[in-house]
């Protein structure tokens, strides 16, 4: 399949006039063909009208309509084939198993949505029938669902070139709700992007959607973000990258005239609390979990476990120690671009230039273009408590100990913390009474609670909660994986009063859809 290096607007391939873009090969640091001119004001503002003359019709299909446009999407990004595989791989330094997960995470994904959609429980129908009888007011006819609330601009991130990208989980959640989607591609990987987008391309075609439900945007640099989240047509906002371009995509659109919601994921250290029994009864299995979890994809993880929090002692030195021998055998993997590699280094350096932080280890150099060299260090809570450079995330395979006098020190490190994806608990029976001390805490900081396990690895099903308090996310409401994040993209429309004729057919009397309805508070068999 040729890659063309080109914007896709709806049904349109179209050459960019700005700056071009050209995806780098991590590993070799070669730069690939073709180059991506980057869009200007008049691409935004071309795709933005595409998305708000193809909303009423595409928010109004019928479920299975829309289910069958995300299965499609599915099956044409698999129908690539070995091509798309190959050019993830020179443009991420990602192996092939890796990519190849990825894109079946990308497309079960896609099905997931489809039965949501299917079901209609997004909808949350509620009527309350009419009560003219009823004394000493009488009750109007009431008929509440959920809408799409218009066209959506989501980012591709860096990290996962399939599953948070160009077809990945704000997008699938997105076009689930009704919501034309304009994507921004990621400048790392553009040819990946073009890709899946013309994948995208083709299922509306074959679905016979307008092309305004789908765009695809580059440019290199914030402008052609701005001008997409200025866009008035653009109803909210879908994002995973930096606490810095979080906050500045946030700032717009709060700027705007009418503000609209920005859904973004940013930043997380995601702690682990070693507690004594789990420390003192496995401490060298916890070591080797632990390092197997930091390493995992070089540490590009938005839930890799940067921080762990113990107890000093005896049993946290052999931890360490255990931790750092393994670290040193840490073969170092390539970073996913120049520009995160050269971040990674930024914030080792700052940590170890730290007067308060001690290098414990440091793994192999390595020799790609963009090796990620593993770290762990050490300080103390105090030291902790009193530094907040030292709850910066650093994006990569390393990682800081924490050590605390005691457990109530342990509780105040926990409060001192800022929001968090997710916060790690390893325990025992002897630590139950310690971990229901933290876990109203854990509660507050962070949207996922795991038990014995490593935060690395999101499930995509209907249970999972990918979000948490700000910064790791903007939004500690949501969930950017799983069934519910189809609810960020809708809001609720009550009918009062309505002649059948021109209720939506979700809410008629009959129930046409078959939709589960919430009827006078009683749920309908």
């Amino acid at each position: 399949m040729t890659l063309e290096g080109k914007m896709l607007i709806g049904r349109e391939a179209t050459s960019g006039s700005s700056q071009p873009i050209s995806a780098v090969n991590p590993a070799t640091g070669e730069r690939l063909e073709p180059a991506y001119l980057g869009g200007t004001q008049a691409e935004v503002e071309r795709a933005c009208v595409l998305a708000d003359e193809a909303f009423d019709h595409f928010r109004d299909t019928a479920l299975d309509e829309r289910a069958a446009f995300l299965e499609t999407i599915a099956s044409e990004i698999e129908a690539i084939g070995d091509a798309l595989i190959e050019r993830a791989m020179a443009e991420t330094g990602l192996p092939q198993a890796r990519l190849e997960g990825e894109r079946g995470r990308t497309c079960g994904q896609l099905r997931l949505f489809a039965s949501v959609v299917r079901a209609g429980e997004w909808l949350d129908v509620r009527i309350d029938p009419a009560l003219p009888e009823r004394e000493p007011m009488p009750r109007a006819d009431l008929r509440q669902r959920h809408i799409p609330l218009g066209p959506v601009a989501v980012f591709g991130a860096s990290n996962f070139p399939l599953a948070f990208s160009v077809a990945g989980g704000d997008t699938a959640s997105a076009l689930a709700a009704g919501c034309p989607v304009v994507v921004k591609g990621h400048s790392a990987h553009p040819g990946t992007s073009e890709l899946v987008g013309r994948a995208i391309q083709r299922a509306v075609a074959k679905c016979g959607l307008p092309e305004g439900v789908f765009s695809l945007l580059f440019g290199s640099g914030s402008e052609i973000g701005q001008a997409l989240v200025a866009d008035p047509r653009i109803q909210a906002v879908g994002f995973t990258g930096s606490r810095r371009g979080g906050t500045a995509l946030m700032a717009t659109a709060q700027a705007r005239p009418q503000p609209i919601p920005v859904y973004a994921e940013m930043s997380s250290i995601n702690p682990v609390f070693l507690l004594p029994e789990a420390l003192r009864s496995r401490g060298p299995q916890l070591a080797e979990g632990f390092v197997a979890s930091l390493n995992m994809g070089a540490g590009q993880f938005c839930t890799n476990p940067g921080l762990v929090i113990a107890v000093a002692g005896a049993e946290l030195d052999a931890f360490i120690e255990a931790a750092g021998a393994a670290v040193r055998q840490s073969a170092a993997q390539t970073m996913l671009t120049p520009g995160i590699h050269r971040a990674y280094q930024q914030g080792v350096e700052r940590l170890a230039a730290n007067p308060w932080v001690k290098e414990v280890a440091r793994g192999p150099l390595g020799e790609s273009a963009h090796p990620c060299q593993a770290g762990l260090f050490v300080t103390s809570a105090e030291d902790f408590l009193a530094d907040p450079e030292l709850q910066e995330e650093v994006f990569g395979a390393t990682s800081l100990v924490i050590e605390c006098a005691d457990l109530a020190e342990m509780q105040r490190v926990a409060a001192g913390l800022e929001g968090q994806l997710t916060a790690t608990l390893q325990l025992d029976d002897g630590d139950l009474e310690a971990a229901k001390g933290l876990l109203p805490t854990l509660e507050r900081k962070a949207g996922r609670i795991l038990a014995n396990g490593w935060p690395t690895g999101v499930e995509v099903c209907h249970a999972m909660v990918h979000g948490g308090p700000f910064p790791a996310t903007s939004d500690s409401r949501t969930t950017s994986v799983g069934s519910a994040a189809i609810q960020r993209f809708l809001r609720p429309v009550c009918y009062q009063a309505l002649p059948q004729e021109l209720l939506p057919e979700a809410l008629r009397d009959g129930n046409p859809w078959a939709v589960s309805r919430l009827i006078d508070g009683k749920r309908e068999a």
